[in-house]
């Protein structure tokens, strides 16, 4: 069983920075994906940004631009740098990776974006 642990969440004005970071109980080299996701209140959990072991990465389109995914295997980490953030961006911000048909999500971590 994989272990995620999110940290980095909090309570930032409009505009501002965060820098969220997730670390693995095991070697990332084996996981296919990892990514991050966010859960608004009465929302579905949706995909904010990916990295896949060949090194692309992807983005919603709500954060292109704004959001960067990076990862460090010697750390077993990935991380999610935000910027300009946007009260829309207010969540619970999840990492999850994939690894063949599996699935591991960490405990999640609050991002409220408020003034």
């Amino acid at each position: 069983q994989v272990q995620l642990v999110e940290s980095g969440g909090g309570l930032v004005q409009p505009g501002g920075s965060l820098r969220l970071s997730c670390t693995a109980s095991e070697s990332i080299f084996s996981f296919n994906t990892m990514g991050w996701y966010r859960q608004a209140p009465g929302k579905q959990r949706d995909l904010v940004a990916v990295s896949t072991g060949g090194g692309s990465t992807d983005y919603a389109d709500s954060v292109k631009g704004r959001f960067t995914i990076s990862r460090d295997n010697a750390k077993n980490a990935v991380y999610l740098q935000m910027s300009s953030l946007k009260p829309e961006d207010t969540a619970v911000y999840y990492c999850n990776v994939r690894r063949g048909v599996f699935r591991y999500w960490g405990q999640g971590t609050q991002v409220t974006v408020s003034s």
